[in-house]
């Protein structure tokens, strides 16, 4: 049985929490995506933000992300204007969603330190 899931509630309460190391085996294929699409690393994230919104990802989710948008350069007014620009196509209510989101996301950075 792999470590990711040798202790199954555990792990699921630390993915919930953000915690990105339980599913370290997801990171190699992160890498090759990213490699594989011949994108920048900004624009990248763009598409993975706009995603997430689509999809109305958790907060852990976004926690996940976030980091990494930092460190391809965009700020949160970046952030902002992707799902202002995606409005019109997902809509209002996964917009408002994903704001909230994002912002229950920065809630379990404060948390966790």
């Amino acid at each position: 049985m792999s470590k990711e899931v040798a202790n199954p509630l555990a792990n699921l309460q630390r993915l919930a929490q953000g915690d990105p190391t339980v599913l370290s085996f997801v990171r190699p294929a992160i890498e090759s995506s990213f490699k594989e699409s011949g994108l920048d690393p900004r624009t990248f994230m763009l598409v993975r933000i706009a995603a997430l919104a689509t999809l109305d990802a958790a907060p852990a989710s976004w926690l996940m992300n976030i980091e990494a948008s930092g460190e391809a350069g965009l700020d949160p007014e970046t952030v902002l204007g992707t799902l202002i620009a995606i409005l019109p196509v997902i809509g209002t209510a996964r917009v408002v969603s994903a704001a909230s989101h994002i912002m229950k996301a920065f809630e379990l950075v404060v948390n966790v330190q």
